[in-house]
């Protein structure tokens, strides 16, 4: 192994505006289906950059194209902390058996291409938000997707 992961990570859930999220199916695991995820590259690493690289290296959505702009990513602003996964934390350095995740949210047109990361997804699909958050297999992720409605609507100051 070249380096151990970091315990911090970007959770992105990829949706279009009528609230419909990407999931991709991991290859190590059939069956267990996700948003985009991974680790911060190095310590001094920005959290916005590390969802930009991960959306890049998972899907091939290019973020500050013509058809996916900058402003298409929002910080939700949350994070959540939990227990690694045993068959993973091999990944991690000894003793290490927990991660911070922080949520993004990504605004794409349904007709975008998707190419995946061969050694890391074998497919993709589009569901509604409620049926997405049911497929996955982490909490954490579950629980992003359900928030989507929330992170869609302006918030009005009172």
């Amino acid at each position: 192994m070249d380096a151990y992961k970091l315990p911090e990570s970007a959770l992105v859930v990829i949706h279009t505006a009528e609230l419909e999220v990407l999931l991709i199916e991991r290859v190590d695991h059939p069956g267990f289906w996700q948003s985009v995820t991974g680790s911060k590259d190095d310590p001094s690493e920005a959290l916005e950059e590390t969802a930009r690289r991960e959306v890049q290296e998972e899907t091939g959505i290019v973020i500050g194209s013509a058809q996916v702009p900058r402003a298409a990513l929002s910080d939700w602003d949350w994070q959540v902390a939990y227990e690694i996964y045993p068959i993973w934390r091999h990944r991690y350095a000894l003793g290490v058996t927990r991660n911070t995740e922080h949520w993004f949210g990504l605004l794409v047109p349904r007709e975008i291409e998707i190419t995946l990361a061969p050694r890391e997804h074998t497919a993709y699909i589009w569901l509604p938000y409620v049926e997405a958050a049911a497929r996955c297999f982490s909490p954490s992720n579950r629980a992003a997707i359900l928030q989507l409605p929330a992170r869609m609507t302006p918030r009005i100051s009172r």
